[in-house]
This record gives C-alpha cells, sequence and structure tokens, in this order.
C-alpha cells in the first residue's frame, strides 16, 4: 500500500559531488519550465499505482533560477534508496521505475544476487552547470530538482558496485551489468552522463529527466 506524507519544511539539499564540466559535445542546459499542474497530478498518480510511497513538498521558488514544482521525495520504492532528497514527480517516476525494472533485475539476473540498497549521491541543489563554453550561468538540472546522482548499489551477498571503483572493473559480469543499466538509463532519461562522459563524473551517472537525448 502506498503512502502519501506531506512535509511542510524546506529541504537542505545537495547534488553533484563534482560540477559537470562540459566538454565539445554538450548536453542541453536545464530548462527552469514549471511542470503544469495536470502533469504533476498525473505523476503522482502514476506513482500511487506502481505503490510508490512519497512526500509531496511544498512548491518553494529560492530565487536565481532555483526552486522546487511538482516535487517529491521517494519513502518506498521496493528497494532501500540512500542519498536523494527533492525530485520533480517526473524524475522521481523514472528513477524509481529504472531502480526496480532495470536495475534491480539486471543485478539479480547478471550478479547473482537481489539489491540490498542504492546508493545516490544527491539531487537538488542550487547551483550552475560549470564548463567550457556555452553553459556560462545557466542552471544544473539540479537546481529545479529534475536530475538525480546515482553512485551504485549494495547486494544481499555483501557485495558492493559502484561507478567509481567499478566502471572499468575487469570483471566481466560487473562490467555487464553496469553496461546494461546505463543503456536502460539512456532509454529512461533525457540526458545521461556517466564517467565516459567526463572526470566531473568519474564517480556517478547523472540521470536527468529533460528529453534532450544526450546519452554519454
Amino acid at each position: 500500500m502506498y503512502r502519501v506524507l506531506p512535509i511542510a519544511a524546506a529541504v537542505a539539499l545537495a547534488g553533484c559531488g563534482s560540477r559537470e564540466q562540459a566538454p565539445v559535445a554538450q548536453p542541453a542546459a536545464a530548462s527552469i519550465s514549471r511542470p503544469s499542474a495536470r502533469d504533476t497530478a498525473q505523476c503522482l498518480a502514476d506513482l500511487r499505482a506502481d505503490n510508490v510511497a512519497y512526500r509531496l513538498l511544498p512548491d518553494r521558488d529560492f530565487g536565481n533560477g532555483c526552486g522546487l514544482a511538482g516535487a517529491v521525495q521517494l519513502v518506498e520504492i521496493g528497494v532501500p534508496v540512500t542519498g536523494v532528497t527533492a525530485m520533480r514527480c517526473g524524475e522521481a517516476r523514472a528513477f524509481s521505475a529504472w531502480v526496480r525494472n532495470a536495475v534491480a533485475p539486471a543485478a539479480y539476473q547478471m550478479l547473482g544476487s537481489e539489491l540490498a540498497s542504492v546508493q545516490g549521491m544527491g539531487s537538488y541543489v542550487c547551483r550552475n552547470v560549470v564548463g567550457t563554453a556555452g553553459y556560462g550561468d545557466r542552471r544544473s538540472g539540479h537546481a529545479i530538482a529534475n536530475a538525480v546522482d546515482f553512485g551504485g548499489v549494495t547486494l544481499k551477498d555483501g557485495r558492493r558496485i559502484t561507478i567509481l571503483q567499478d566502471w572499468t572493473s575487469p570483471d566481466p559480469q560487473v562490467q555487464g551489468f553496469l553496461t546494461t543499466i546505463h543503456r536502460s538509463a539512456c532509454r529512461r532519461f533525457g540526458t545521461v552522463l556517466s564517467p565516459a562522459y567526463n572526470a566531473a563524473h568519474r564517480n556517478h551517472l547523472h540521470l536527468e529527466n529533460d528529453g534532450a537525448h544526450f546519452c554519454r
């Protein structure tokens, strides 16, 4: 049974441990446009239909292109997730579906163990994308809670698989697992940035629900 828990306090938050530094090929900058009330209502209904428990967060305008609109905090998606806070509902829907329908099955089928937990590395934080020409002072997707950073997983057999330590693992099963979930993420999120993109993403996958069709 899903649970919807209202929350009235502001969210204290963190995003990518390293700022995104764009090379020549660049994803689109974050859109600051607000999701419509209809889209948010449908998204919340989708979460409930999938038995995802969440806290509905109040809309907040923090100024300078940062804020929360149609945002939730995931409570229960079937697998414990740490290190994430506010996410736009569409981002939360994509992330929870990816974990439950792609990451968890891949871990069981390719690594022979169920997931014990998923480690996030932040979602909302008010900051810019900092990099080469073409970005300037444009806000990151994290500034509108439309991005989440995925650091790795812990398996029930005790193993921990991380982007930082295992992206170039010599173990073909581990390599296959990370390749599989990266490809799956590229089908579910608009922008996916990995260690193959640049050194700023050496320890995580940046997953953003922006419709950009940019996968590296």
